[in-house]
């Protein structure tokens, strides 16, 4: 998603009081939806690294949606440690 577009999706979430999290590599068996030449870019390019797990994320979204009203969590960017 481009950046201007990317801005304005924000926007329109934050006015309708909706949260965004970005997660970074995750364990899921959705990786295995890519074809083969994605899959190996995502191996090249992250290697041998700890993803996280759909539970890690589950605890982000958990800690965003228990927070009262009059808190903002504009941006939650949770990845593995070793993602750079």
């Amino acid at each position: 998603m481009r950046s201007d577009r990317r801005h304005r999706f924000r926007a329109r979430q934050h006015a309708q009081g909706r949260r965004v999290v970005e997660p970074g590599s995750v364990d899921t068996e959705l990786r295995t939806h890519n074809s083969e030449v994605v899959q190996q870019l995502i191996v090249s390019g992250l290697g041998d690294i700890e993803r996280l797990q759909s539970r890690d994320i589950a605890d982000a979204i958990g800690y965003i949606a228990t927070r009262p009203r009059h808190v903002a969590v504009n941006e939650m960017l949770v990845r593995p440690t070793e993602q750079v």
